[in-house]
């Protein structure tokens, strides 16, 4: 996998070059804003890296103009923690969000996430975690080999965020998902139903190890 990397430190990117040819991705590296917008067009990479504070083009600026002609999955790694941050880049078209500084094997974790959700399907689509298994094209849940029941809304919750195993799916997107509308207010919804979920696919609800929260940003389904 050909990975772009786009942040104006140095040290990281040699870091990340090092430690990602090391677990046998390709890396490519741009130092601002407009260098990553033309070496995506030239290079064509899989995944990219993208730090938000870059010189002559602001991270979520990259964004918008990726997003204007290609869906390769974006992972933002940035300094900046707060959510009024995240929320912007997310909103723009990030797939992901992590914060500097950060444990490598989170990062490589995500990239697999991001990689096997761009990966192309084939076969029936079945997402499976622990004893859930998700079939998406017949609309049904089984747990331990047997059919779990959920309301249409708790369906199209989880089908949204299996579609994108591993990604953070915020609580916007999921509110115009599941109830079609840009004017639903998150007045406690979203935490019912997915405290529903919990109790009906998880091990142990109250401490959730495959649908998760991401505190003030949304929720994530890690298989």
């Amino acid at each position: 996998m050909k990975i772009l990397v786009a942040d104006d430190d140095p040290q990281l990117v040699r870091a990340l070059r090092i430690t990602l040819a090391a677990h046998g991705y390709d890396v490519v590296a741009a130092a601002d804003g407009p260098a990553a917008i033309a070496l995506a067009a030239r290079e064509h990479p899989e995944l990219v890296l993208l730090d938000l504070g870059m010189p002559r083009l602001d991270g979520v600026e990259v964004i918008h103009a990726l997003r204007g002609w290609t869906q390769v999955p974006i992972i933002v790694v940035s300094g900046r923690t707060g959510s009024a941050d995240k929320v912007d880049a997310l909103d723009a078209g990030a797939d992901d969000y992590i914060t500097k500084p950060f444990q490598i094997d989170e990062l490589l974790a995500r990239l697999r996430a991001l990689a096997r959700r761009a990966a192309p399907v084939t076969g029936e689509p079945v997402l499976a975690f622990a004893d859930v298994e998700i079939d998406l094209a017949a609309k049904a849940v089984e747990r331990g080999g047997e059919r779990v029941h959920l309301t249409p809304t708790e369906w199209r919750m989880l089908e949204f965020l299996a579609r994108h195993p591993g990604a953070l799916v915020t609580r916007q997107t999921l509110l115009k998902e599941i109830w079609a509308s840009d004017q639903v207010s998150d007045s406690g919804y979203l935490r019912l139903y997915m405290s529903q979920l919990r109790k009906k696919l998880e091990a142990d609800p109250s401490a959730p190890r495959h649908l998760l929260t991401e505190s003030g940003m949304g929720y994530r389904l890690v298989p």
